[in-house]
């Protein structure tokens, strides 16, 4: 990753912009669109502030290769060391008009899951009024959590920074960064690919490999497969 395995060991995260351009990322977001209206419920959560589908790994081609991002298999490279998974993979839209997230860590450092390594993809561009991620710069070497430390989570935090960004661009981070999505003011939702890699030995949060369909599984790579621990 060069300078980007500098920023995650600095500052915890790292944005890179234009890794997807512009006519893909029609095609991405249409794609986005049309696999999110054919989910079946049980794969759609509705929270207070976002709406996420899970298992992008099974919803069309045009998702394959966002995993498997040589910047990505980099980072957790780095980050994790040891053989690693993909945890999670899930199409999440920040609803408009919503508050923000309360600040928190994705992975307890004594978690068999740790270390993680967080992306998103930028479906539409991070901007201030529509959400965009915050994070705390290096906040993932601090033993303290937000959890344990803050009364009011959702409150600014000194020296957070917003990881905005045009569409196409793609955020890594270290799970034990403090972040979480600033409030959505605009009148319009914000969608973004988000995902995880942990340990080859920890828990998966999605069984990627009891959910496999075999045209999903006959077009992968040798790289995405082992990457799902097929």
């Amino acid at each position: 990753m060069g300078d980007g395995s500098s920023a995650l060991d600095h500052r915890g995260f790292v944005v890179l912009p234009g890794v997807l351009l512009e006519e893909p990322m029609r095609e991405l977001a249409d794609a986005y669109d049309a696999a999110a209206a054919a989910s079946c419920p049980d794969d759609v959560h509705v929270g207070t502030t976002t709406t996420r589908v899970t298992d992008f790994v099974n919803r069309g081609a045009e998702f394959d290769g966002i995993y498997v991002f040589p910047e990505l298999i980099s980072a957790c490279r780095h980050v994790i060391g040891g053989p690693f998974k993909l945890s999670s993979f899930h199409a999440r839209t920040l609803e408009p008009q919503r508050p923000a997230q309360d600040l928190h860590v994705d992975v307890a450092r004594e978690s068999a899951d740790w270390p993680l390594v967080g992306f998103i993809v930028m479906i539409d561009a991070f901007r201030p009024e529509n959400g965009a991620t915050r994070f705390v710069p290096g906040s993932h070497r601090w033993d303290d959590t937000p959890e344990r430390t803050m009364v009011e989570r959702r409150a600014d935090y000194p020296g957070q920074v917003l990881a905005c960004g045009a569409a196409g661009s793609l955020v890594i981070f270290n799970g034990s960064t403090w972040h979480g999505h600033t409030a959505n003011t605009s009148d319009q939702p914000r969608r973004s690919l988000q995902g995880a890699f942990i340990p080859r030995a920890g828990r998966a949060g999605t069984d990627f490999a009891a959910r496999m369909a075999p045209a999903t599984r006959a077009r992968l790579s040798s790289l995405a497969h082992d990457v799902l621990g097929l």
